[in-house]
């Protein structure tokens, strides 16, 4: 079982600063250019950035699961298949060699 925290990750546009040098150069131009362009979003674009929010808020991984083996753990009543182990192993191998033949 592989455990993806992918959605956990911020995605979209970056928000970091500009450089000021690229800044300043920007305010010259804009004295002397045409008209500026104004950009609008859809109504998708907000229901996309709040379904982003709703992800990343939401657990990756089922606690009450995690927590009943945790107790089995601790408990000594755990047992480990190990062929399910095994077969999940060469699944996983087979996945990440198909991805670097592409």
């Amino acid at each position: 079982m592989k455990i993806d925290d992918s959605l956990k990750k911020p995605s979209g546009l970056a928000t970091g600063q500009l450089d000021p040098k690229a800044a300043k150069s920007s305010e010259s131009s804009k004295a002397s250019s045409t008209p500026v362009e104004k950009v609008t979003f859809s109504s998708m674009s907000s229901q996309l950035q709040a379904l982003e929010t709703k992800v990343a808020a939401a657990d990756s991984f089922e606690v009450k699961k995690v927590e009943a083996i945790k107790s089995a753990i601790l408990d000594g009543q755990f047992t480990i298949n190990s062929d399910k182990v095994a077969d999940g192993l060469i699944s996983t191998v087979k996945e990440l060699l198909a991805t670097q033949k592409t």
